[in-house]
């Protein structure tokens, strides 16, 4: 998979570079051997220092993820009309520097989680049968948990050559029960309750859903600082993944049933 990253950010060029170095090392090193799937980003060209709706970057490859300074950026609809109109199955998502800086991380860790959130389900469109995180012991209880690499485990970082880059799960995480000898995300910290379970969530993380029972999403946040990071994430303006996980439950609704004969 290759994805292109168009600067539209304060940050200079050089300083994005790096930050690419390390990230490309993280997907390739320590992502792809839990998962068998890799990707390389690259820092596509421009023709403007500001977003053209019309034409926001050069793409070349599979997908494209935009770094920005302000998510009320006044050309994000255009940009969004852009892909729905020319780029219709183009998988593409955000990350801003000033949401960064309101959640107190680098912007090169929600650059990590972005790209291996890209990577891990780039269409926005699995979800995983597990235990209801708002009552995870009851046995007649289950939903559709988004297919998230770093959700769960979003407050937690680590370093490559000085650069912070993004904790993520494995896939024994989207497993019922637990695996013996295994680990369900990367840095496999030790919190009170022990380390991350299977379909749990970590200290300042949440999870995803789709309640089947009521065909409707639904988020867990682990705690208050989990919660605090749901509402800054909140001020975005709707992103593709946000958008896809909204209109998910009205367009398995509206879909015709596929018959096997």
């Amino acid at each position: 998979m290759q994805i292109t990253l168009a600067n539209y950010s304060r940050q200079e060029d050089s300083r994005v570079q790096a930050v690419l170095r390390s990230v490309n090392q993280q997907i390739n090193e320590d992502f792809q051997p839990y998962w068998s799937t890799g990707a390389q980003i690259r820092l596509g060209g421009r023709t403007d220092n500001s977003i053209d709706a019309e034409r926001p970057v050069d793409l070349a490859g599979d997908a494209i993820l935009y770094l920005l300074d302000d998510p009320n950026d006044p050309t994000l609809h255009g940009v969004l009309g852009y892909h729905e109109e020319n780029q219709r199955g183009t998988p593409f998502g955000f990350v801003f520097t000033d949401i960064s800086a309101q959640l107190g991380e680098d912007w090169s860790v929600t650059l990590s989680h972005e790209a291996l959130e890209l990577i891990g389900d780039a269409n926005v469109n699995k979800l995983a049968a597990g235990p209801d995180p708002r009552d995870p012991r009851n046995p007649d209880g289950y939903v559709l948990h988004w297919f998230e690499m770093c959700d769960a485990v979003q407050a937690e970082s680590y370093e490559i050559d000085g650069i912070a880059v993004s904790n993520f799960v494995t896939p024994l995480y989207f497993t019922i029960g637990e695996q013996e000898g295994g680990r369900n995300d990367y840095l496999s910290l030790t919190h009170p309750g022990g380390t991350l379970r299977s379909f749990g969530v970590n200290p300042g993380g949440y999870v995803g859903f789709l309640d089947p029972r009521t065909n409707s999403m639904d988020t867990f946040a682990a705690d208050k600082q989990a919660r605090q990071r749901l509402e800054i994430k909140s001020r975005m303006r709707p992103t593709r993944r946000g958008m896809r996980y909204t209109e998910l439950p009205k367009r398995i609704a509206a879909s015709e049933p596929v018959l096997h004969v």
